[in-house]
């Protein structure tokens, strides 16, 4: 299994939001790096972002497009895309971003 995942739901509609676009950076050197990329599945879930590894500790972005997942529905969103920056204290680990 990925050492990061995630589940996405969208409240609006009361159900998981299946095909959301999500990126994972890491952040070295004051710049951003891709790691890995995937859709999330019917469920809303994203189990394999990457492959199963050890992370190393470090500041890390899931970006989440919900202005391809919005425009996917034919609805009009408020925000095109959804940062979220977390910190790995420690190596190593499963780590769930919901």
């Amino acid at each position: 299994m990925s050492p990061i995942t995630t589940h996405v739901l969208d409240v609006a509609l009361g159900r998981p939001a299946a095909g959301v676009p999500v990126v994972l950076e890491g952040q070295a050197e004051g710049a951003w790096h891709e790691l890995g990329r995937g859709v999330t599945d019917a469920d809303g879930r994203l189990k394999t972002l990457l492959q199963p590894q050890t992370l190393p500790a470090g500041v890390f972005r899931l970006t989440f497009d919900t202005g391809a997942y919005f425009k996917l529905l034919g609805t009009p969103g408020f925000f095109p895309t959804v940062p979220v920056v977390f910190e790995l204290r420690s190596p190593g680990g499963h780590h769930h971003v919901p």
